[in-house]
């Protein structure tokens, strides 16, 4: 039961820095690795959606669920007055 406690601490942290900019790093596998800047855009049940910001038109977003943040195969990180800080990382 320990995990849903701690899905819920990243959703909590998460949801406080919705509409902030984020800095995404998602490893795709097979050594693909995404790379973006965007707005924390959401956040559901079970995943959030981050907009990307991208020269090209149309807006693209993109979502991960907590487990993603969990297992560390996605990082976020926000710029405050402290410096970066992780978002979902251990305090």
């Amino acid at each position: 039961m320990a995990g849903k406690e701690v899905l819920a601490t990243i959703r909590e942290d998460l949801e406080s820095r919705v509409g902030q900019k984020v800095r995404l790093r998602a490893n795709r596998g097979r050594k693909k690795i995404l790379e973006r800047t965007g707005i924390l855009e959401k956040t559901y049940p079970n995943i959030f959606v981050i907009r990307l910001e991208e020269s090209k038109s149309p807006e693209r977003r993109i979502s991960f669920s907590y487990t993603d943040v969990l297992t560390n195969t996605v990082e976020l990180m926000v710029e405050g007055e402290s410096g970066i800080k992780k978002l979902g990382a251990k305090h």
